[in-house]
């Protein structure tokens, strides 16, 4: 039972999402201290374009169906989600003639709106807690 609680699907995308901002927060702080390195080349985290892939399908749209190998399982909304973050190393653009393609103003934009991100997951998943520690510590 307590497996079941445990197996939802805030259980399984919530903390890989956690885990891809903070990857994504080492990432820009990285590139953030190198802003005056020659030929440094930025990095990103690639996940949630990854994640969509898996859920959704590749081309198709198409979400990716539901399978009982037994007839005494659950029925579950979402299959496994096993979407991981990875980090990408941008060479496609130059910003400055020491070759570095670092700028400042994006990584502080993108730095806030990764901040943002990690939140509002680290309030879903405590939501998420808050409601299973409501219904097993319930005296009704």
């Amino acid at each position: 039972m307590l497996e079941q609680l445990f197996n939802s699907p805030n259980f399984n995308y919530l903390p890989r999402g956690m885990t891809a901002a903070t990857m994504r927060q080492e990432v820009i702080s990285h590139n953030i201290a190198n802003v005056n390195t020659p030929n440094y080349r930025k990095s990103a985290v690639e996940f949630e374009d990854i994640l969509a892939k898996e859920i959704y399908g590749e081309d198709t749209g198409d979400k990716l169906q539901m399978v009982r190998t037994n007839d005494a399982h659950l029925p579950a909304e979402h299959l496994p989600i096993h979407a991981t973050p990875t980090m990408v190393q941008d060479n496609t653009t130059i910003m400055r003639e020491d070759n570095n393609n670092v700028d400042i103003d994006i990584e502080m934009a993108t730095l806030l709106k990764n901040q943002l991100y990690f939140n509002a997951l680290a309030n879903q998943m405590r939501g998420h807690v808050t409601k299973l520690r409501n219904v097993i510590t319930s005296n009704t």
